[in-house]
């Protein structure tokens, strides 16, 4: 397989855009990509599409062409992936994969969601169906609940507190409230985050991700060629997506996602380091629990160790690692399709020291783990210098 690189990245804001259409929020991120990158749109082989649910939010199927048309892309292969909340982490695996099997040399990726288009009840409908329609569902369940069941066994395993829940939260949105791309730019004191209104017990609103409209692109090259266009290139690394049980019922442990940490195993070993060797990380931290999940399914700590491994300021951005200095899901926004190629250029501006007044001291080699549904899709990716 060839080694990979991105070679250009581009990103809308994340918020509520009343005026913006899904198309061009989509346009506008790769338009900026591709002049990253200084890549034609004629000299793009391929493109994917993450996309959740374009046809329920905005009511327009076959997205991936009636993108890439308006991109000026046509004659080529355009594909949309659709994994949950992991849709563009999904693309973007997709696009390394096709690169680095040499079927193609330049292809684009795009994530994009445009949600608020749709009432409040209506978003959290067409969310919930990427859980398990037949069972949760079917009883009432939607994602705030899950995720409080799976924070609620956390704590009972692991002593896992209220109150560093909240500090990622608090944290979270002190970086958020400095990256002008961000949803929500607004400190929280804990205080406040531990007094948010209750949503399903025991995650309050501050616990919560946004419903947000956003974009963001990537364009994926070979290691080999990547000069011929940057002198910035970000290499990738390591890359795997793994796949676990829908329902939460059917899984052996609901404090840990089975997909999270296989992905993870695959990438670090594609990649030839350990978990000790990633400095700063971007975590998929949909509710305050699935970012200590996650420190824990990454192998950052031992299992139960998310908690106090957050209280104890590791993972601020003057820590010993770094965790979501954009703001995370939880302020940066969440518009899902858009969130893992939001990650990954995320991780793109660190490694190359542009990240402003986030940008953290340790920034050659970062991890991005973008996760779907209540943990049944997960890719993680590894970039580097």
């Amino acid at each position: 397989m060839r080694d990979v690189a991105i070679i250009g990245i581009g990103k809308t804001p994340f918020g509520a855009f009343p005026d913006r259409d899904l198309r061009s929020l989509a346009t506008e991120a790769g338009s900026k990509a591709l002049t990253d990158a200084n890549v034609k749109p004629s000299e793009v082989e391929a493109f994917y599409l993450g996309n959740f649910a374009g046809p329920s939010f905005v009511g327009q199927s076959h997205l991936a062409p009636y993108i890439a048309a308006s991109l000026g892309l046509t004659g080529i292969p355009a594909v949309r992936c659709e994994a949950a909340c992991a849709s563009s982490g999904a693309a973007f695996f997709q696009a390394v994969s096709t690169v680095g099997a040499g079927l193609y040399d330049l292809v684009l990726v795009i994530g994009v969601e445009k949600m608020t288009s749709q009432p409040t009840p209506r978003v959290t409908e067409i969310l919930a169906s990427a859980g398990d329609l037949e069972g949760e569902v079917k009883a009432g369940a939607t994602f705030p609940a899950l995720f409080a069941m799976i924070a609620r066994r956390h704590m009972y395993q692991y002593g896992t507190t209220r109150e560093q829940m909240s500090l990622v939260a608090v944290k979270n949105h002190a970086n958020g409230a400095r990256n002008p791309y961000a949803h929500m730019r607004k400190p929280v004191t804990l205080e406040q985050a531990m007094a948010g209104r209750l949503v399903a017990e025991p995650l309050n609103l501050y616990d919560c991700s946004l419903v947000s409209d956003g974009a963001a692109a990537v364009v994926v090259a070979p290691l080999e060629r990547a000069g011929e266009f940057t002198a910035r290139p970000v290499r990738v690394r390591g890359i795997a997506q793994a796949s676990d049980f829908v329902a939460l019922d059917l899984k052996d442990d609901i404090t840990r996602f089975r997909a999270t940490q296989k992905a993870a195993e695959k990438a670090y070993r594609m990649a030839g380091i350990t978990a000790r060797d990633i400095e700063f990380a971007e975590v998929h931290d949909c509710f305050t629990i699935a970012e200590i999940v996650a420190l824990e399914d990454l192998g950052f700590v031992a299992k139960g160790e998310g908690g106090p491994y957050t209280q104890d300021g590791y993972t601020a951005l003057n820590g010993p690692r770094p965790v979501n200095a954009s703001g995370g899901l939880k302020s940066k926004g969440h518009p899902v399709g858009a969130t893992g190629t939001g990650q990954l250029c995320d991780l793109v501006l660190q490694i190359r020291g542009e990240a402003g007044e986030n940008q953290v001291e340790r920034h050659s080699i970062g991890l991005a783990q973008n996760l779907g549904g209540s943990g049944a899709t997960s890719v993680v990716t590894i970039l580097s210098v």
